[in-house]
């Protein structure tokens, strides 16, 4: 196999099922291509939605839907795949993350594998998001900092011109360039990274598992690269809703955070960040109020955010499930009669 692309669903059906029609040219242009539809026990109609529209649509030959008995996260959910995939006896030359809230352009699966194929020292590639107009979302970042904590907290003009240089999402070039760390929203990896480093650290439910990721193939001598000429529309947050300014930010936003600094940097380099941070946006509600600006956080964010610092949890690194998981499907619950089985992709059960 060259190449296996990998989509996490948690009752998101419609939008993988527009999803996987977005690359069937890319499927007729590659060679090799195959795609593992993950449903991280949704609860919710989403296997029998994906089933119905892989059998209609005869992308069975290219398709599978392998179904958890868990909503154990993104990183848990991927990992699922990949760990099939690599086992069997044709292994993946190359893995591709792509989330269901996802559109691709054509040519843009075509243009990360061309660009990683040229380029023997490159781990990682990620394409260039966009919204449905084709503005420009960032998907190209820094990694995380003391000074960048500062900077996107205290919100303040100044401060973001003096602290430019450590800004974790600074406007992305309009070129081929390496980058600290890559959205996993549309991200090609090497099967050679993954044999490396290991997979997603499955410690986070969701968020900052890319983050880590790419930090961990920096260390291994991997670089990553934004390849703006590989075009997605990422239809931001409809996947998580994480971006709501009306509910609270989830828990395990906060416990992804924080396992990435412990990991990556230590306790006390991780309590110094959280206490910028902290100090940071508190200094941001105080000015907002004295300035009149419109209240545009999400609620809570401040007392949440102190609650899951390492002042308040130390060095834990348990990180909980959804806030709305549904519960775990019963051992004897029977599949719908048309999900195809990893294993077997492209045959009936």
């Amino acid at each position: 196999m060259k190449l296996l692309i990998v989509i996490v669903n948690y009752r998101t059906a419609p939008l993988v099922v527009d999803c996987l029609r977005s690359l069937e040219p890319e499927e007729k242009a590659i060679a090799g291509m195959k795609v593992a539809v993950i449903d991280c026990c949704s609860g919710d109609d989403s296997a029998p939605i994906l089933s119905k529209a892989i059998a209609e649509n005869h992308w069975r030959r290219w398709v599978s839907l392998l179904p958890l008995e868990e909503n154990a996260g993104f990183a848990r959910g991927n990992n699922a795949a990949i760990r099939r995939a690599m086992r069997s006896s044709d292994p993946p030359k190359y893995v591709m993350l792509l989330n269901p809230d996802t559109l691709v352009r054509p040519g843009a699966v075509q243009s990360l594998l061309d660009f990683v194929e040229s380029r023997s020292e490159a781990g990682m590639a990620g394409s260039r998001l966009e919204d449905t107009c084709g503005n420009v979302q960032i998907s190209a970042f820094r990694f995380p900092s003391i000074l960048s904590e500062v900077e996107s907290a205290l919100r303040f003009g100044l401060a973001t011109r003096l602290l430019a240089h450590w800004m974790v999402a600074p406007p992305p070039p309009d070129h081929a360039a390496p980058v600290d760390w890559l959205s996993g929203a549309s991200l090609l990896i090497r099967r050679a990274v993954l044999e490396e480093i290991g997979l997603l650290d499955e410690g986070c439910f969701m968020y900052y598992e890319d983050v880590d990721f790419c930090r961990a193939a920096r260390r291994a001598g991997w670089s990553c690269w934004y390849v703006p000429e590989s075009r997605v529309v990422h239809l931001v947050s409809q996947a998580s809703g994480i971006e709501s300014k009306l509910k609270p930010r989830p828990a395990y936003w906060f416990e992804a955070r924080r396992r990435y600094f412990l990991k990556n940097h230590g306790l006390v380099y991780t309590a110094v960040c959280d206490a910028a941070w902290i100090a940071s946006f508190a200094l941001w509600r105080v000015r907002r109020v004295l300035i009149n600006k419109p209240d545009t956080d999400p609620p809570g964010l401040l007392r949440d955010f102190i609650r899951r610092s390492v002042f308040a949890r130390g060095r834990d690194l348990a990180v909980p499930q959804a806030d709305s998981a549904p519960p775990p499907r019963p051992a004897n619950d029977a599949l719908p009669p048309n999900v195809l089985p990893f294993s077997r992709p492209g045959k009936l059960p």
